[in-house]
């Protein structure tokens, strides 16, 4: 026996073994459905290959109506009746609907964009999907989406394979809505969702959910009930519209007697913080934002006892937390606090070796997370409103992307299902008020659909946003799923959000 089917041998039959008996009618759906995630397993690896293959980067403008395209053909073919592409102002969205006949239906949120990539930074070309073996974990996928958001993705589309494949119905109609922006921080999404047609589709959802791999290297998942907001932007000064220093790139030697519009936005920069850059000073940014509730801080303190703080510091790489805070405390601030980040800074030159020039122009790109009660329209007006009153009004704010934080009622059915799932397959969740990171959920939580939303999926990966980003696919370790547990995990819930009250 060769060594992918002796892994695949193994996790298969432990994972049928942990397939609960009462996610599904009765166990001849179980068993039917587990055949076909089995036998359609090199089919989905190759789907999310060709996912994978296809570049689709909203930032430039890269390949990213072709990815929608592809997208849209592996809906048809999982079975969603309706398949049409929404124009927007930027990039194109997706509506689809699967009409399965069952009385309950639920939402999907899709993206099928992903980050940039220096092809030079990765071990493995970023678009080959190449396999690989991995230590401790076992064959994985190394490719950009390979799990933001591609591969958990690609195993819902499977599970949607190998139901339809077992001769069953879906036990949940399905809507679906997907957009390619999000990695530029969703600046069209809005349109999408708020078409007639498409909020009339999504009244009629339980709530909605995006695919994930939720199983961190020691399988523990760690559930969230909402996301903070956040704003992308860039702050640009240049001579021409201060109106001081050159219009173009002039001769270093020219500072003696010239205003630099590069110190002009390091000086802007430096009003926006504390004076160690940690805490925003923003003079009215923050003064919405919510504090803990009780309730909340219980679960930051339970999940500060279950989560190692050892572990956490070793995969960022870091030592301290700031002001060297406790784990709960870092756990704490990182649910809670408004944040001011500079994601980048550019002006005048930066290759090899000095250039001797005055730059004309110097740009900021700065991240700005929001967190509940704040709204990322005002926390932008309050940011320019700042710049104006210290003297800094001629400095461009082009906000490029962004959106409110969401937040979701653990006792929602949808929050249930999922712990209902993860408790069957062994697993106590760690359950936090919300992401430290983004994403546009507040279009379902908000006006007018008021619906819960959160992430599910077992497996595991890692490197989103980063070099050799990676899907488990065969899993070695024993604690956590690869891709046909995946798979297993998306059946299980679909049978229990229609089963859940």
């Amino acid at each position: 026996m060769n060594r992918r089917d002796f892994l695949q041998g193994a996790a298969a039959g432990a994972a049928l073994l942990a397939w609960p008996r009462s996610g599904l009618a009765d166990d001849s759906n179980r068993d039917a459905i587990w055949a076909q995630i089995q036998k359609r397993h090199d089919e989905a690896v190759q789907r999310l290959q060709e996912w994978i293959h296809q570049p689709s980067i909203a930032a430039e403008n890269n390949g990213v109506n072709e990815g929608c395209e592809l997208t849209m053909r592996f809906l048809r073919d999982a079975g969603f009746g309706e398949v049409t592409k929404v124009p927007t102002d930027g990039q194109p969205g997706i509506f689809a609907t699967l009409d399965a006949g069952a009385p309950r239906t639920l939402g999907l949120y899709f993206m099928y964009d992903v980050k940039q990539v220096d092809p030079a930074e990765w071990s493995s070309p970023p678009w080959a999907a190449a396999l690989v073996d991995k230590p401790g974990l076992g064959k994985v996928l190394i490719g950009r989406g390979a799990v933001n958001q591609k591969g958990p993705e690609a195993s819902f589309i499977a599970a949607l394979h190998a139901i339809r494949g077992a001769g069953k119905k879906l036990p949940v109609n399905l809507v679906l809505v997907a957009e390619g922006e999000e990695e530029i921080g969703s600046p069209h999404f809005p349109q999408i969702v708020r078409r007639p047609e498409v909020l009339a589709a999504l009244k009629r959802c339980n709530g909605i959910f995006m695919p994930s791999a939720e199983q961190d290297l020691e399988g523990k998942v760690t559930m969230t009930l909402g996301a903070k907001g956040v704003i992308e932007l860039e702050l640009v000064s240049s001579g021409e519209r201060w109106g001081r220093g050159p219009r173009k790139d002039i001769h270093s030697s020219n500072k003696a007697r010239l205003d630099s519009p590069a110190w002009h936005l390091v000086e802007a920069l430096v009003t926006l913080v504390s004076p160690d850059g940690n805490d925003p000073a923003i003079e009215g940014f923050a003064d919405k934002a919510r504090p803990l509730s009780p309730a909340e801080k219980a679960m930051i303190a339970d999940a500060a006892r279950r989560l190692d703080e050892a572990v956490a510091k070793k995969q960022m790489g870091v030592e301290h937390w700031v002001h060297d805070v406790s784990w709960q405390e870092a756990l704490e601030m990182l649910m809670s606090r408004p944040t001011v980040n500079i994601e980048g800074l550019v002006g005048g030159y930066t290759g090899p070796g000095g250039k001797t020039i005055l730059p004309h122009k110097a740009v900021a790109k700065l991240d700005l997370r929001l967190v509940p009660d704040m709204k990322a329209t005002e926390a932008l007006a309050a940011l320019k409103a700042h710049l104006a009153k210290r003297g800094f009004g001629d400095i461009e704010v082009n906000m490029t992307g962004g959106y409110d934080p969401n937040s979701s009622s653990a006792d929602a059915g949808l929050i249930r299902a999922q712990t209902t799932v993860y408790k069957r397959d062994g697993i106590d969740p760690v359950v936090l008020p919300r992401s430290a990171g983004s994403w546009p959920g507040y279009v379902f939580t908000g006006e007018p659909l008021h619906l819960a939303a959160g992430h599910f999926g077992l497996g595991h990966g890692s490197g989103a946003h980063a070099p050799d980003e990676y899907y488990v696919i065969e899993s070695s370790n024993p604690k956590v799923q690869g891709m046909d547990g995946a798979v297993r995990s998306f059946v299980d819930y679909l049978y229990e959000v229609a089963a859940t009250k």
